[in-house]
């Protein structure tokens, strides 16, 4: 079972659009589940999960709740969510009561290892004690950048932060909420990935296609399968496969 964390430090830069729409992807293939750790529960509203947790998180962290028992299937074929609700404000103290907090989450996945190929973890932004455990659990991180003179300075804190993680995953950051309209925007797409070798050519258009997300309650490839959005998504899963088997021959010849 591999473990994708949808990370940035930045709020606002398409995080949670960028988890659903993989999860949509890899459920092509795989069994898929996507844990929404943000409060705010944008990926159980995008994909029609009713927001309750019986016990709330602090159930599920001390063991009072399985994780198992508070899985939710979705509408598509081998995606489930294990939802979020208004107790994951309290996620950080929640785990901070715990033995080995940082390492809560990835002990709790661990009861699902047969049941699941690809585990996505739709990370709140901050560097508190949620972002340690997806950290500690991941075997990469993937992190939208919105084209900012502030996005590299972002991205270096989320480096920063994973490299201070006991497993330092890889990290593999896209351009995010690109309107090619604006001059800044066109100039990061030549740019930036030329200034960090993490960031990739991949750039998702900043488009009403997205928008209708959250009318449609939807992933993008299933309503617009030919879109520009649609297609780097697709791209940005091939991607993210292809740098987990790199990381798995590294660790074989290692």
């Amino acid at each position: 079972m591999k473990v994708i964390a949808v990370y940035s430090t930045k709020g606002g830069v398409g995080k949670t659009t960028a988890a659903v729409n993989l999860a949509w992807e890899a459920a092509h293939d795989f069994r898929v589940l996507l844990w929404d750790l943000d409060p705010q529960g944008a990926a159980t509203y995008l994909l029609q999960v009713k927001p309750k947790v019986k016990g709330g998180v602090a159930g599920l962290v001390d063991g009072r709740t399985r994780l198992g028992a508070a899985i939710r299937s979705t509408t598509i074929n081998r995606l489930d969510v294990l939802p979020a609700d208004t107790s994951y404000r309290d996620l950080d103290l929640t785990l901070d009561q715990n033995k080995k907090p940082s390492e809560r989450i990835k002990r709790l996945l661990e009861a699902v290892t047969g049941d699941y190929d690809v585990v996505i973890l739709d990370c709140p932004p901050g560097a508190g004690l949620v972002a340690e455990n997806a950290l500690h659990a991941a075997d990469l991180v993937v992190v939208p950048l919105v084209p900012s003179p502030l996005s590299l300075r972002s991205l270096e804190q989320v480096t920063e932060f994973v490299h201070s993680s006991p497993s330092r995953p890889p990290v593999l950051a896209f351009l995010s909420m690109v309107d090619r309209r604006k001059t800044q925007h066109r100039d990061a797409v030549v740019t930036m990935p030329k200034e960090n070798p993490v960031v990739s050519n991949i750039v998702v258009p900043s488009t009403v296609t997205i928008e209708r997300m959250g009318s449609d309650r939807a992933p993008v490839g299933s309503f617009a399968p030919h879109t520009e959005a649609a297609h780097a998504y697709s791209e940005l899963w091939v991607r993210i496969q292809s740098l987990i088997k790199a990381r798995q021959r590294k660790r074989k010849h290692s």
